[in-house]
């Protein structure tokens, strides 16, 4: 139904115009039935269109609206209705967050501290490991490169959550790394994958890196055999190692078609709520932080904060903060970088 009246509006403002035209004529101005008979034929592009523009407004807009305003409000699990209604309190949950001398903001700042961290490490090692796997790959003289490709691929084939899963099994405290690794007498205690703060988030790191770096290969193989051969031709006949090359030719050359893939690549990491949710669920646990672990991305905080306590005005202040450091970082990002600044560099 909502579709419906879309179309009709968008039928009516394309039509006022017309409709003004013929009443100023004395001609016939057309009824809502002749209006309705257009839009099935002659304007029949307008209908599709309304359906599309529905479900945007219907899912991503007013949701977007709702989760926005209950940032200004005191709307959590004692202020629901119909018992105890929530009121509009302004800025207070942003000072809350950020600037009062509260749990939430002893929590805020580490978690956001450890986001940031996560982010720059989970991007920029699949993206450096991706394209030398890529290099190796694509060097002359190995053979079977097609198979290689597919071996790595199949990482990617695998669903991300049950990868995670298998990993944090074979992780666990009684999992089979730590069985074999004391069955070999090489280790005399279970190495504390999730139970030690440093450990777990450097497992969580290392094992993104099984997951994203496929991702970089694939999109820079084919950068790869884009570049000039002449390029290195004349960088060995002028004496430059490989080193030389790498970083003279083919890293430029990489991030400048990258640059975007790169920025979309860490705004997702900072909002990778998969790694963390099925591999340590944010653990390991501490009393330091309000209803967040050791391992939480603010992503995931939110999402404890919807889930476990019902604070949803907080999460919605949280997801108002993400989408602000998101969006600084991407603009200033990507209008310092060669990509934008010097678009016909490399064409």
């Amino acid at each position: 139904m909502t579709a419906v009246f879309i179309a009709v509006y968008l039928n009516n403002i394309s039509s006022a115009a017309e409709a003004e035209k013929l009443s100023k004529a004395g001609a016939k101005l057309p009824k809502f039935k002749d209006d309705v008979s257009a839009l099935l034929d002659g304007k029949f592009h307008k209908t599709l269109l309304a359906f599309p523009i529905a479900g945007v407004l219907v899912f991503t807009i007013i949701p977007l609206v709702y989760m926005i305003l209950l940032a200004f409000t005191n709307y959590d699990k004692d202020h629901q209705v119909p018992a105890n209604l929530f009121t509009w309190v302004g800025l207070d949950n942003f000072k809350t967050m950020l600037g009062e001398n509260s749990v939430l903001s002893q929590t805020f700042w580490p978690v956001l501290g450890w986001t940031l961290v996560w982010a720059v490490f989970a991007t920029f090692l699949n993206y450096v490991f991706g394209i030398i796997l890529a290099m190796l790959i694509n060097k002359k003289g190995i053979r079977f490169k097609s198979f290689y490709r597919t071996l790595f691929v199949l990482a990617i084939a695998v669903p991300q959550f049950v990868s995670l899963l298998v990993m944090k099994n074979m992780l666990a405290e009684a999992g089979p790394v730590n069985v074999l690794l004391m069955e070999l007498n090489l280790i005399d205690s279970p190495l504390p994958f999730f139970t030690d703060p440093t450990w777990a988030r450097v497992t969580v790191i290392l094992v993104n890196l099984w997951i994203g770096i496929p991702y970089t290969m694939l999109i820079t193989s084919g950068i790869l055999m884009n570049i000039p051969e002449d390029l290195y031709e004349a960088a060995r006949i002028d004496g430059a190692s490989p080193l030389v090359m790498f970083t003279k030719i083919t890293m430029p050359y990489v991030l400048f078609v990258t640059t975007p893939y790169l920025i979309t690549q860490f705004i997702g990491n900072i909002n990778n709520f998969n790694v963390i949710y099925f591999l340590t669920g944010g653990t390991p646990a501490t009393l330091d932080y309000y209803q967040a672990g050791m391992t939480d991305l603010l992503v995931t905080w939110l999402y404890k904060l919807t889930v476990n306590s019902r604070d949803y005005c907080y999460a919605s202040t949280i997801g108002i903060l993400v989408f602000v450091i998101c969006s600084v970082i991407s603009l200033i990002t990507f209008r310092n970088s060669q990509s934008y600044n010097n678009e016909e560099a490399f064409q």
